[in-house]
């Protein structure tokens, strides 16, 4: 062999020897304890405490040092911070405290792992809260602003919920409004309020209205709010005689609308409240 080509090949055995290997290359990693889980899961009712391991394995050169945190849940580790020596593997005890106010349903966290050079790897928890799944909301404080109906929301059961809207307006002209069920491009989580608008164009510019909104959503969740408003097109009077005239068409409207509840309060009826259970 030449002088040269053992100078080259010595080059080349030096380099394989600098490079490191690809499990070196890869770094430390965390994972659920055991092995064959990709992620944690944890399923519990209210109060409960659970138990599981999270491992950090090192397989570098040099040892490494992590600090541990959870987002999500409440997670308490028996110790957040972690020195895992070269090619060694530590196994950390951790709880899942399931609040005692925690309504049924999935939620999803992550445990989270950061060593000192900033660098982090997570892995995902799932934790599923039992018990009794509660489907209940109720639509409060209507008022119309303009063309536009304002009402709100509120999520009063135990699961999350996609609620449906139909509106009906009446007065004494006619009906106004006649909407159909239609499903709302939102989700409403378990205790969550939401303040929501309608729109209303072509409202009327005189009469006395009856306003009704009805919501519903899958496993049986329903209710009603009703409210009532006047129309008077003060803007578009001028002077005494004007707002004198838009005064007495109001008034015309009030009568007989009152002549209307009358005789329909003089029918005889059945009324029903439908109401959520309380947990």
């Amino acid at each position: 062999m030449s002088s040269t080509a053992r100078v080259l090949c010595l080059s080349l055995l030096a380099l394989l020897a600098a490079a490191p290997t690809a499990t070196a290359a890869g770094g430390w990693t965390v994972a659920p304890a055991g092995g064959g889980r990709p992620t944690f899961y944890a399923e519990g009712e209210p109060g409960t405490t659970l138990q599981d391991t999270v491992s950090v394995t090192n397989p570098t050169t040099r040892p490494v040092t992590v600090r541990l945190r959870a987002t999500g849940v409440p997670v308490t580790f028996a110790d957040t911070g972690v020195r895992v020596p070269a090619r060694t593997r530590a196994d950390v005890p951790f709880t899942v405290n399931v609040p005692a106010t925690a309504t049924p349903g999935d939620r999803t966290a992550t445990i989270v792992a950061r060593d000192t050079s900033g660098r982090e790897a997570t892995v995902r928890l799932q934790l599923r809260v039992r018990g009794p799944e509660l489907s209940a909301l109720t639509v409060e404080h209507v008022t119309v602003h303009g063309d536009r109906i304002a009402y709100e929301l509120v999520n009063r059961g135990t699961t999350p919920l996609t609620p449906t809207l139909a509106v009906h307006a009446t007065g004494v002209l006619g009906t106004h409004l006649d909407r159909a069920p239609r499903t709302l491009p939102v989700r409403l989580p378990p205790g969550a309020r939401l303040k929501l608008t309608e729109p209303w164009p072509g409202r009327p510019t005189l009469d006395a209205v009856d306003l009704r909104l009805t919501v519903t959503a899958a496993g049986g969740a329903h209710d009603t709010a009703d409210t009532s408003t006047r129309f008077v097109p003060w803007g578009a009077v001028a002077g005494t005689g004007g707002a004198a005239m838009a005064g007495g068409a109001l008034l015309l409207v009030r009568r007989q609308r009152r002549r209307r509840d009358d005789e329909v309060a003089e029918e005889p009826r059945t009324e029903a409240e439908l109401t959520g259970a309380v947990m």
